[in-house]
């Protein structure tokens, strides 16, 4: 379910009833431990949290009008999304999660390239999606992506 909003608040207000509580603080997390730099907005129909294009022009390579995407957040038909480029592009930070994510949740980790699927709102790893968020400083971001960008040319 793709919903168009123009602000994060719309956004939460658009999602159903059982999913806010989660999703608002899910998104007090990222806010808390965002690298400086990084902007909150909506970003393709979801929570998003992006390199600006005042900081960097380019913006995102498939669509330069859009600022580059680091991550976002989504109440999804049958879960909330989490999703994280680091994850997606970086084969350590993705297994430093995969270690990680077991010490913080009684379920099975439930994930795509970097899609992390949460179906039971009551067992988000709020400390580890904290510490996760640290762990790209904007800088690195856009080194990572730049690099990525330039192997497949």
């Amino acid at each position: 379910m793709q919903i168009f909003v123009n602000t994060v608040d719309e956004y939460i207000a658009s999602i159903p009833e059982d999913r806010k509580e989660a999703v608002s603080k899910l998104r007090k997390t990222l806010l808390e431990n965002l690298p400086e730099g990084f902007e909150e907005r909506t970003s393709y129909g979801m929570i998003g949290y992006v390199v600006p294009h005042s900081l960097y022009p380019n913006g995102y390579h498939c669509t330069p009008e859009q600022p580059l995407p680091f991550m976002n957040v989504a109440s999804q038909k049958n879960f909330i999304a989490l999703y994280h480029m680091g994850l997606y592009s970086s084969p350590d930070l993705l297994e430093w999660f995969k270690t990680e994510y077991p010490k913080h949740c009684k379920y099975k980790l439930d994930m795509g390239k970097g899609c992390v699927r949460f179906k039971k709102t009551d067992d988000i790893p709020y400390e580890l999606i904290a510490e996760l968020t640290r762990k790209i400083s904007l800088q690195d971001w856009i080194t990572q992506y730049e690099s990525m960008i330039k192997g497949r040319k």
